[in-house]
């Protein structure tokens, strides 16, 4: 059984893709780490790097050319400051050398050492191979699989697995719904006091509430952030930010100076069911707009779909109990992460093998099902939120227009987080009882759905919209 963190579903780094940026940033760097346990890093005169199947297709769109760089040259994708990024990559393009680890200097020449190959490997459709050139005329290649979420594995999977079963212990390992239920029922415990045990098992509650602050501090930035950034979003569709102009419009002439003072300004805003609505697409769509600029997001469970869960919670902050603090959102996040494992588990967080249900779907399930226990649900009602948010998201392609995290995937998010809260109170009206279609079911469904979806549908741009729409128009 794979035991999965939150930390694990929920981690911090940059956009625009958590599996085409943030994991062959992350990939990179693994590399790294093994050219130096093999002691032969010192001995590397050259580096280059072929990416096949999805990361090719949609590779430049999802800057996967440019995380690389990043992770090549050593930078951590969580601290990196973003501002820096384009710096970096003009001062290696204009020199054709790269630091490898910010250590080694070596030549490189991204047009000619980073290959994007349309074929598609065996195990996973996002995969890259690194190769490192040493002095001795031989050659050293690692094959890493980019598989959703910012998570790296090789193909030796299963093995992977056991060897993460070795270090986490965890006192309630769960698999499937049921067994998360059955927990609930015998300890007498909520979901995020099950999950919260579990955490407890793998580091001190010290280092939980800092990992949490730490979360919900990005989550909150890049909302604000979103807000107040006018302009264009980069990658030549010339999509304008609209989260500027519509939070312009919501906040009026109220006056702050920072995200606290912010989020209080909010709530004392209009609170009618339309102005609501606003709020709520607008706190999403600009998580989005921050991802689809290199910013930094809360990959939740990815990049793609890093609005979804941060825009319903802080719905939950300004609309629904203006006194919650940094326990609530702790159970907040440690119900959403749990809900996001069960998917992983069963199924994918992968649009490059689900397409979009496998993200905007499980984001907006993960939402769902967080936001009924906030609202005072049963540990039955929230799996049944995350239930009806997944099964109005089951068969959602991925086809972005230019390979580019934008259209459609930033207003998705304000559509997933609207769907989420919806499923929120159809569950809390319902009689766990009376539920016909168990979590666990829509998990199976969700994934022969995956597998029966044309891979033209598949994070590829060779359907859908991506092929209807005309770039030259755009």
């Amino acid at each position: 059984m794979e035991s999965i963190s939150v930390f694990d579903m929920l981690k911090i780094g940059v956009g625009p893709s958590s599996s085409h940026t943030l994991g062959p940033w992350r990939a990179a760097g693994r590399w790294i780490e093994e050219l130096k346990t093999k002691n032969i890093f010192n001995q590397v005169m050259q580096v280059s790097v072929d990416l096949y199947g999805s990361l090719s297709l949609t590779g430049k769109g999802h800057a996967t050319d440019i995380a690389l760089l990043l992770g090549l040259s050593g930078f951590d994708a969580v601290t990196f400051p973003t501002e820096k990024i384009e710096t970096i990559i003009s001062k290696i393009k204009n020199k054709q050398t790269l630091k490898l680890n910010d250590e080694l200097e070596i030549s490189f020449q991204p047009e000619n050492d980073i290959t994007f190959h349309r074929k598609f490997l065996e195990f996973h459709p996002n995969g890259m191979t690194f190769n490192a050139f040493l002095k001795d005329g031989s050659q050293h290649s690692e094959t890493f699989y980019s598989i959703g979420g910012g998570f790296v594995v090789k193909k030796e999977r299963v093995r992977a697995k056991k060897k993460q079963e070795v270090f986490f212990h965890f006192p309630f390992p769960i698999e499937k719904g049921t067994e998360l239920l059955y927990y609930c029922k015998t300890e007498g415990k909520s979901i995020s006091e099950i999950v919260m045990q579990n955490e407890l098992a793998l580091r001190s509650k010290t280092e939980i509430n800092e990992k949490f602050e730490s979360i919900w501090k990005v989550m909150l930035t890049s909302m604000y952030d979103g807000c107040h950034t006018e302009g264009t979003l980069p990658g030549g569709l010339n999509v304008h930010r609209r989260a500027f102009d519509m939070h312009n419009r919501l906040i009026g002439d109220t006056k702050y100076s920072n995200t606290n003072e912010w989020t209080q300004a909010i709530r004392n805003t209009e609170v009618k069911f339309r102005q609501i609505l606003k709020w709520v697409s607008c706190f999403a769509l600009s998580v989005n707009e921050v991802n689809a600029s290199l910013g930094r997001v809360v990959t939740a469970p990815t990049n793609g779909s890093a609005g979804v869960i941060p825009a319903v919670l802080m719905y939950y902050l300004v609309i629904e109990n203006h006194k919650a603090g940094a326990e609530k959102i702790q159970q907040f996040l440690l119900v959403a992460g749990e809900i996001g494992s069960l998917f992983k588990k069963g199924a994918t967080i992968s649009a490059a093998m689900g397409g979009c249900q496998a993200e905007i779907g499980v984001s907006s399930a993960m939402a769902a099902g967080a936001l009924t226990e906030l609202m005072g649900g049963t540990p039955n009602q929230v799996l049944i939120a995350s239930e009806i948010a997944m099964e109005h998201h089951l068969g959602l392609t991925c086809d972005p227009i230019g390979g580019l995290v934008q259209i459609p995937c930033i207003e998705r998010n304000a559509m997933g987080a609207i769907k989420a809260i919806n499923a929120c109170e159809m569950a809390l009206d319902c009689d766990p009882e009376k539920a016909k279609v168990p979590l666990d079911k829509v998990i199976e469904t969700m994934w022969e759905t995956a597998k029966d979806m044309n891979h033209k549908y598949k994070e590829t741009s060779e359907g859908g919209l991506a092929v209807k729409v005309n770039l030259s128009d755009c």
